[in-house]
């Protein structure tokens, strides 16, 4: 059975947010993919880049860090709007 995707065709629905985010922290995928390392996730900076062009899936452990780090919910990672 295939992955599910978006209607779009998209892989994961946090590529552009993640690009702002990472860029707003003043950050290089390197760096990300670092701290992600120190929070135990197995990612490298081409898991970033594959991540940011929508070319892989991020599963909701990842997910949990990159808002950890960002410091953002969920939502804001998914939809690009935080709740109030």
């Amino acid at each position: 059975m295939p992955k599910p995707r978006s209607e779009t065709g998209d892989k994961n629905f946090i590529s552009d947010r993640l690009k702002s985010l990472r860029k707003e922290h003043h950050m290089s995928q390197r760096e990300l993919a670092t701290r992600l390392q120190l929070l135990g996730m197995d990612i490298d900076k081409n898991v970033i880049t594959r991540i940011e062009t929508n070319k892989r899936y991020v599963t909701d452990i990842e997910l949990q860090a990159l808002a950890k780090i960002f410091g953002v919910s969920y939502e804001a990672l998914i939809d690009g709007v935080d709740k109030p």
